[in-house]
């Protein structure tokens, strides 16, 4: 199985700057929706969020622009599962032009399985954390992505 297309949209005219390209804070805002689609996709919809009280918090990501992405382009969000425990899921987001190969900008994310009561931690139901470890399995053989893990510092 390919990446998840876990979101597709147009770059809105508010996205942009004065240089007419989409600015920093909007590539994020489209890799959250993203992940609320991903939510979705793995029975963490607004339903079951309602329902069980649950929900995923980001505990940390890093962004990568790599390429310009301007007014109107048709971007498309790829999701892969990087890794699963009982209450983590570690995702990767490529931002890319439509049905172009080559990411306009990267998201690895950490994202952690949440009581919204506490908030605290709390394991994934067993539908979830069947899901989420179907797709780790259908992606086993997708390469791990170029950006994973990178730490930003100075050379020297």
């Amino acid at each position: 199985m390919p990446a998840l297309l876990t979101y597709q949209t147009e770059v809105q005219a508010d996205w942009v700057d004065y240089n007419g390209h989409l600015r920093d804070a909007f590539y994020l805002l489209i890799f959250s929706y993203a992940t609320d689609a991903f939510m979705d996709h793995i029975g963490l919809d607004s339903d079951n969020r309602t329902a069980s009280g649950n929900s995923l918090f980001t505990l940390e990501c890093h962004l990568n622009y790599l390429h310009e992405v301007k007014l109107g382009t048709a971007v498309q969000v790829r999701t892969q599962i990087l890794g699963v425990d009982r209450k983590r899921v570690h995702l990767y987001h490529s931002l890319h032009i439509q049905a172009l190969d080559e990411p306009v900008a990267v998201s690895e994310q950490m994202l952690l399985h949440v009581d919204l009561a506490g908030p605290r931690s709390v394991p994934f139901s067993e539908g979830v954390a069947k899901r989420l470890l179907e797709i780790q399995a259908e992606q086993v053989d997708l390469p791990r992505p170029e950006y994973v893990g990178r730490v930003m510092q100075l050379p020297g």
